[in-house]
C-alpha cells in the first residue's frame, strides 16, 4: 500500500493511505467544500525493504473559504 504525505494547507503533515488509481491530484472533503492537493515528484521508498511507498502531495486550493472561526467568537 502507498501513502500520501500532505504538505501545506489545513492538512499539512498528515499521512494518509493512498487509494489505487489516484494519480496527479488528491481531493478530500473539508467543511463545506474540498481541498485540492497536487502530486509533486516521484514515488519514494519503492523497494521491498524500505517501508511503504510514499508520494508527496502539495496543497493547491480549497473550493470554499476556510474559516477557522466560523462562529465569530474569540475564545
Amino acid at each position: 500500500m502507498a501513502i500520501a504525505r500532505l504538505h501545506g494547507g489545513p492538512l499539512d503533515g498528515q499521512i494518509i493511505p493512498l487509494e489505487p488509481g489516484v494519480s496527479d491530484s488528491y481531493i478530500v472533503p473539508y467543511g463545506e467544500g474540498q481541498l485540492v492537493y497536487h502530486r509533486e515528484g516521484d514515488e519514494q521508498h519503492t523497494g521491498a525493504d524500505d517501508g511503504p511507498t510514499e508520494v508527496r502531495f502539495v496543497y493547491v486550493e480549497a473550493t470554499e473559504d476556510i474559516d477557522p472561526n466560523p462562529d465569530g467568537r474569540d475564545d
